[in-house]
Order: structure tokens, then C-alpha cells, then sequence
């Protein structure tokens, strides 16, 4: 299929017809950054939560000094919680370490389950130490993704410190949380962790066991 032009793109990201607004959104990712974000602005206000969700997505991958104030603003302010979730995770794959206060605030005072999660995660994918606090609170979440994003996150950013606070999810019921623990441990190393790992490495669940045997040979080949 042959790609579209940027005219023929903002012209129909205008048609009336949703499936045609679609495939004219999904047919940026042929086009620069620049020449980009201000046609995904456009259907930022669409009246497809669909739609919109693409383009809030498209704003973490088309990255230029205009989408992080954009983002923030609809992580802050968007009334539906899909899309606020949508703007935290593009937030972490624009990797700006000036999302560290928003995601942060986002975690501690949404309401919204999913919101916290995509929070969560992106706070791992920035990188940045100073969500220590942040994701050790998330370890306290009943939701169990959240757990699983926060064991992830705090492996991402490589917070050795954290290690005593999440080696007590080796025993969790859920084996994605202990296959994210053996992960996460492969960016933590210490005399606990490798305990953690031999022990995680003879899990009953395949998934758990081989990440632990991953996490274990990274370990011995940084060392």
C-alpha cells in the first residue's frame, strides 16, 4: 500500500469517517517528528477515545520539545482515565527525566488503578533513582500489576537498595510477580540476590525458572 503524503494525511485526519482518520494516524510513522506532532494534535480532542489514544501513544514515539508539556497536561487533566493511562505511558518512552515529578504525582493521587500502573512502569523507564520512594510504596498496592510493574521498574533504575524490600516476593502465589523479581534481580547484584536467584531458578513455573538462569549468567558475566 502505497504511504500517504503529509497533505493527503491532514486532510484525512478530517474525514468524518473514523476508519479513515485511522489509517491516516497510523500512517505518520512514515513521516518525520517535526512534520508529525502538529497533525496528532489534531485529533487529540477526537471523538474517539480509540483514536485519541493512538495519537496520545504516537506523542511518546514522535518525540520533539512540544510533546512533553502536552502529555503532562492530559496525564493532569484528561476526565477519562484511559487516556490519562495512555499519557503516563508515553511519558516513560519520551525517557525525559522531567516526567519524574508528574508520573510521581500521578501515582500518589489518581484514582485510577490503571493510571497508577502506567505510572509505575514509566517511572522504571526513565530511569531515574529518585523513584525509590515511589516504587516501594507500589510493592504496598493490593493490585497485583502494580506490584509486578513496580518489582520491574525498581529493577530498570538499578536500586540495589530496594533489593530486602522485594526478595519477600519470591514467595507470591502469582509466578508473573516472582518471573518480574527474577528479572529485576539480574540488574541487582548482591550476596541476596544471587540466594534469591538459586532459589528462583527452581521454581515450578518455567517462565520463573528460566529468567532466574538469565538473571543469574548476567550476573556472573558483569562480575
Amino acid at each position: 500500500m502505497t504511504n500517504l503524503s503529509v497533505q493527503e494525511i491532514s486532510s484525512q485526519l478530517e474525514s468524518e469517517n473514523l476508519g479513515d482518520r485511522m489509517v491516516a494516524l497510523a500512517n505518520l510513522r512514515h513521516v518525520s517528528n517535526e512534520d508529525a506532532v502538529p497533525l496528532i494534535k489534531k485529533v487529540l480532542d477526537d471523538e474517539s477515545l480509540q483514536l485519541r489514544s493512538m495519537a496520545v501513544f504516537a506523542l511518546g514515539v514522535k518525540a520533539t520539545e512540544e510533546c512533553y508539556p502536552i502529555l503532562v497536561k492530559i496525564l493532569e487533566s484528561d476526565p477519562d482515565y484511559g487516556i490519562r493511562a495512555d499519557a503516563a505511558g508515553a511519558l516513560g518512552y519520551l525517557g525525559d527525566v522531567r516526567a519524574f515529578e508528574p508520573l510521581s504525582r500521578a501515582f500518589y493521587e489518581d484514582t485510577d488503578w490503571l493510571v497508577r500502573f502506567s505510572a509505575a512502569v514509566s517511572l522504571g523507564n526513565i530511569k531515574d533513582p529518585r523513584a525509590h520512594d515511589v516504587l516501594i510504596q507500589a510493592l504496598k498496592s493490593e493490585e497485583v500489576v502494580i506490584q509486578q510493574a513496580a518489582i520491574a521498574a525498581l529493577g530498570e533504575i538499578k536500586d540495589i537498595n530496594s533489593v530486602d524490600h522485594i526478595l519477600r516476593f519470591a514467595q507470591s502465589e502469582d509466578w508473573l510477580v516472582r518471573q518480574r523479581l527474577a528479572e529485576a534481580l539480574g540488574n541487582l547484584p548482591s550476596a541476596k540476590t544471587v540466594s534469591a536467584l538459586k532459589y528462583l531458578e527452581k521454581d515450578n513455573h518455567s517462565h520463573v525458572s528460566e529468567a532466574a538462569r538469565i538473571s543469574l549468567k548476567r550476573l556472573e558475566q558483569a562480575s
